[in-house]
């Protein structure tokens, strides 16, 4: 029987190596794409910030979260990404020393624009009227929020 280290850690937590790995190829994928040595032209002049990796139980696959910054149309860059896969992966391999290098998936991190909606719900003039402390300027920012 295996027994659990932590009662508060879920059953299908990440293991230890899993977040290790992880953050490895989170990192050597922000250290590509700031180098911006890319080939593929869908990707030429777009800022990518990879906000997280998860990578497989069995380590085979790497699910790269991703959000492009200044409002980018996402779904053509996801496409460039996708393409460039095979690329990336083995630019990870030979920057990292690992028995196999995963492959590389990519989505579109939400956390971002749900951070944003939750922002603009509590900026809402409805909402700011019953929070203690509002200051008047951050009424004005939401009223003109909101037109």
């Amino acid at each position: 029987m295996v027994q659990q280290l932590s009662p508060y850690m879920p059953p299908n937590a990440p293991k230890q190596r899993q977040l290790r790995v992880a953050e490895l190829l989170r990192h050597e994928l922000c250290a590509i794409f700031a180098r911006g040595n890319l080939r593929d032209p869908g990707l030429a002049g777009h800022s990518i910030t990879v906000s997280e990796v998860r990578v497989s139980t069995d380590f085979h696959i790497a699910t790269a979260y991703v959000s492009l910054l200044g409002g980018d149309a996402a779904e053509p860059v996801l496409a460039a990404l996708r393409r460039a896969a095979p690329y990336l992966g083995a630019q990870i391999a030979r920057a990292v020393r690992l028995r196999k290098t995963p492959k590389l998936k990519f989505i579109v991190d939400p956390s971002f624009e749900k951070a944003r909606k939750i922002d603009d719900l509590l900026r809402h003039p409805r909402v700011v009227r019953d929070l203690p402390n509002t200051k008047p300027e951050e009424t004005t920012d939401a009223s003109s929020r909101e037109k």
